[in-house]
């Protein structure tokens, strides 16, 4: 018989990444925020870096700084805080993988009493976060 090992997103994430400097974003922290489940056949894990990297598991979106990001501990590494990570993806929806963004929003709705009280989504991405809302709200529900 053989023994089967589940490994959490977490030691997966950690695993690739290994010791570069880099901060896990957009559906990749979604995932290790437990907002979004993911997919069976995942791309390469989303990161924040302050330079392109090689490392093939990670897609390298580069950045001048790491001082503006609002970040959260995940283990052994770092990723987007659902604040900043709601912001990064509403800030360019019509390029967001829009399931993973509606059920991501709906975890933290239900998951914070059916409100979105604390999400603190900024004055331009509220068109967007408009759009989607109502959605979020009724997607485990069904309407």
């Amino acid at each position: 018989m053989r023994d089967f090992v589940i490994r959490s997103i977490r030691d997966m994430i950690s695993d690739a990444i290994g010791s570069e400097d880099v901060i896990v974003c957009g559906i990749s922290a979604l995932e290790c925020l437990n907002l979004f489940s993911g997919y069976f056949e995942s791309d390469a894990i989303n990161v924040y870096s302050l330079s392109k990297g090689t490392n093939p598991a990670l897609n390298y979106h580069t950045v001048n700084s790491f001082d503006e990001i609002e970040t959260v501990s995940c283990g052994s590494f770092v990723c987007t805080s659902a604040n900043q990570t709601f912001n990064d993806l509403l800030s360019d929806y019509e390029n967001a993988d829009e399931l993973a963004l509606l059920e991501a929003l709906s975890n933290y709705y239900h998951l914070h009493g059916q409100t979105f009280e604390g999400l603190e989504i900024s004055s331009e991405n509220m068109p967007a976060f408009d759009n989607i809302r109502q959605s979020a709200i009724e997607y485990h529900c069904g309407g």
